[in-house]
């Protein structure tokens, strides 16, 4: 038995012994192929990458030459002089760099609005070093997206574009651009996020997060997938952090570059309302948890939402079938849907869910002479604010017509009116999902509140209305 034992033991270690190398071989081999799948990425799609020269020529201020120096003085004296002494340096011609890819055989090329945004001449040059003037066709600031297109032979190479939708957390990621105009740059990384929004680079953000570098001179570049696919079109970093870079999902970008080529502008969905987040205050206040969709602070007179019976208070917790969990998404939702196509939305109000049916609008290209009555001094005291009666003198000064509330007059500094951001001039139309029209139903609806309760308010500024929850001082 010892002796089975022994044979047997001494088996295992021969088979070992002999699979090490075997073992080793198949690494060297995975290697090898991750290393050859960079390598025919970079081959593949460098060819669909392009450098984008622009220029912007002087325009000397208003009433005002552009001062002509010398150079040598210039050299001398340096370019502070000018700007203490002239009022800015010396006008000349500015140039920067970018990146961008071939999106068509006709010569479209996709890139960022800002890599082009204030150019009077684009040169595109291609990996074979042709040079084409491209023309801008179209720009959407509102994602940081163009389009320009060069007229060149229909032998360009053209970018495969993936499907953002598929990319997992974790997966390779490859950008490939022009980083301080080191031309067709290939760097490598991993997908580090998705969904990042509230970054504040654009209106509508949906950015994919990476530690594949991205420099100067790289916006406007492809980041792509292990198989050559376009999945985003790289954008910012964040220049304090390392190997924190974004990109604009290719999901997105394909979209605004369909409509770019089609019409030269994007048209974006409209429902005409104003709304918030859920914080974790306010989902207390309505009874559901901070995900469970968007409040609607204001419906906008005459807009879509008003016409389908969209009132302020009600949470958005769909659209067109989709939960809606944040305001990024539903404005990403809406603006994505067609002008004059109906939209559903699953709302709940009063704690009772409801549909409404919505016909989407366009986005418009823009989206104290008396002591009135004042409040009681217990507002002050425990909610750190002071209200008083729109008078017809304050609707005069401020342009208050169509609305009933009663002002904020004062706000005690660090107080919980102050830390929730209202200020003097705001009006409250409502206090714990109550109309207010005057200091006496403001009072009325205090008295009737327990000692620890949260204040509920909405309060209109600037024509936008939202929801704060006040706690009481301590």
């Amino acid at each position: 038995m010892a002796g089975r034992l022994r044979l047997a033991t001494m088996a295992c270690v021969s088979i070992l012994c002999l699979s090490a190398p075997a073992l080793a071989q198949e690494g060297k081999s995975a290697l090898q192929s991750l290393q050859d799948a960079f390598v025919q990425v970079a081959q593949s799609v460098k060819p669909a990458v392009v450098n984008i020269a622009t220029t912007q020529r002087p325009h000397p201020q208003e009433g005002r030459p552009a001062p002509q120096v010398p150079p040598q003085f210039r050299d001398f004296f340096g370019e502070d002089f000018f700007e203490r002494f002239f009022g800015g340096p010396p006008q000349r011609e500015q140039r920067s760099l970018g990146s961008g890819v071939i999106v068509d055989k006709r010569g479209y090329i996709l890139t960022n609005d800002h890599v082009i945004e204030q150019a009077d001449a684009i040169e595109v040059r291609l990996s074979d070093k042709r040079k084409f003037t491209a023309t801008v066709i179209g720009k959407d600031p509102k994602t940081d997206l163009a389009v320009i297109k060069i007229d060149a032979p229909n032998d360009l190479p053209v970018a495969k574009l993936g499907d953002s939708a598929k990319i997992r957390i974790g997966e390779w990621a490859i950008a490939i651009g022009n980083p301080f105009g080191l031309d067709q740059t290939v760097t490598v990384g991993v997908i580090s996020a998705v969904g990042r929004s509230d970054v504040g680079i654009t209106m509508y953000e949906d950015f994919i997060q990476t530690d594949a570098s991205i420099n100067p001179g790289n916006s406007g570049g492809p980041l792509l997938n292990l198989s050559g696919e376009v999945v985003g079109i790289n954008t910012a970093i964040v220049v304090t952090g390392q190997g924190i870079g974004f990109a604009i999902p290719i999901s997105m970008a394909k979209e605004i570059k369909d409509r770019l080529i089609a019409q030269g502008k994007v048209v974006r969905g409209w429902l005409g309302v104003g709304i918030q987040e859920l914080s974790e205050e306010l989902a207390s206040q309505f009874g559901v948890k901070p995900e469970d969709g968007v409040l609607v602070g204001n419906v906008m007179k005459d807009g879509p939402a008003e016409r389908a019976g969209l009132k302020p208070g009600d949470i958005i917790q769909e659209f067109n079938g989709t939960k809606i969990s944040d305001v990024h998404q539903l404005q990403r939702e809406v603006a994505q849907g067609a002008v004059g196509s109906p939209a559903r939305l699953k709302v709940l109000r009063e704690k009772q869910v409801t549909t409404l049916t919505v016909v989407l609008g366009e986005q418009p290209a823009e989206v104290a002479a008396a002591e009135p009555e004042s409040a009681p001094a217990e507002a002050a005291d425990r909610f750190g604010l002071t209200v008083q009666d729109l008078t017809p003198e304050l609707r005069n000064q401020f342009r208050i017509t169509n609305l009933d509330g009663v002002m904020v007059s004062g706000v005690a500094e660090g107080g919980p009116a102050a830390r929730a951001g209202v200020r003097p001039g705001d009006v409250i139309t409502e206090v714990n999902r109550e109309l207010v029209k005057s200091t006496r139903d403001f009072s009325r609806i205090l008295g009737r509140m327990r000692g620890g309760q949260n204040l509920l308010l909405l309060v209109r500024r600037d024509g936008n209305s939202r929801f704060v929850v006040l706690p009481p001082q301590d």
